[in-house]
């Protein structure tokens, strides 16, 4: 681990403390090291103070590339900027709400990039925490919250910081991946925090099924959760698939635009899919080849 790639954490890091709004202590909790190495690395001393796991660990948590790959540009699609809006309305206000759309169009990347530059904001992507143990202690965690011990205590040290945090907000992406125990947990936690906290719950095509089945079969939990969402499935794709498709090419674009100086058309052209769509996530490889 070069002392280059260490500062280039060291820089990230510095940017997510000024956006977590708990002391140095809760911060360090957040990000899994104690309170005297972060108190040392925010000094500027990188060496000998974490082992190289711990460095590895703290990049991928900041999205901070091992290979000096050249950084990735945000661009303003349809889909960030009604993502980033809604999720701004939810955290001033203390309201949920819930989205429904097509893969691959850029909501993880918009509900990651909110979390990252606004505070009292926590990402969690439900697939990697998928019971409720594991979801409230990662939720706990990345509030800065001790999340070992006694699972009640952990949930009710979390209940009582969220009510005394200004405006935070929970993002649950993948939230049709949780476990029925974490979706009744989800449930509680939402009834714990009213009003003291907001709640954005994201998902695909399953989590729209998944929600509606659950509702039309009366299992104990979903007609509550979907109304504490405001009973409506946000979406912001068009419905009409000409409509839908100008969407997407022009989501596309504008994300290749923003990260490459080639031939737009070209690039998009290699992204496209069978169905005629481009994908998102093609697009970096696209562009490395470029």
């Amino acid at each position: 681990m070069t002392t280059d790639l260490k500062q280039r954490i060291l820089t990230a890091l510095q940017i997510q403390r000024e956006n977590f709004h708990g002391s140095d202590a809760k911060f360090a909790i957040s990000i899994g090291i104690n309170g005297a190495q972060y108190s040392r690395i925010k000094n500027g001393d990188v060496d000998q103070v974490l082992s190289d796991a711990n460095w590895i660990s703290l990049a991928r948590r900041l999205n901070v590339s091992l290979n000096n790959e050249k950084e990735w540009k945000t661009a303003n699609t349809p889909v960030f900027q009604f993502i980033t809006t809604q999720l701004e309305i939810c955290q001033k206000n203390g309201t949920s709400s819930m989205l429904c759309d097509l893969s691959d169009i850029g909501k993880t990347y918009t509900a990651r990039h909110y979390a990252a530059n606004h505070k009292n904001t926590v990402y969690v992507d439900c697939s990697q925490v998928k019971s409720k143990q594991r979801l409230v202690r990662f939720i706990a965690k990345e509030f800065g919250v001790g999340s070992n011990g006694r699972y009640a205590d952990v949930y009710e040290d979390l209940v009582f910081y969220l009510k005394t945090l200004p405006n935070p907000l929970i993002i649950w992406d993948e939230y049709a991946d949780l476990n029925y125990d974490a979706v009744l947990e989800s449930k509680a936690l939402w009834n714990a925090v009213e009003r003291n906290c907001a709640f954005y719950m994201m998902g695909a095509d399953g989590l729209h099924e998944k929600m509606r089945r659950n509702i039309d079969n009366k299992k104990v939990g979903y007609t509550e959760l979907f109304s504490r969402f405001g009973k409506k499935y946000g979406k912001v794709i068009p419905a009409g698939k000409e409509e839908a498709d100008k969407v997407l090419i022009a989501t596309a674009s504008m994300i290749i635009k923003a990260n490459s100086t080639g031939n737009t058309n070209v690039i998009l052209k290699g992204t496209m899919g069978e169905d005629n769509r481009p994908s998102l996530r093609r697009i970096y490889n696209e562009l490395a080849k470029v």
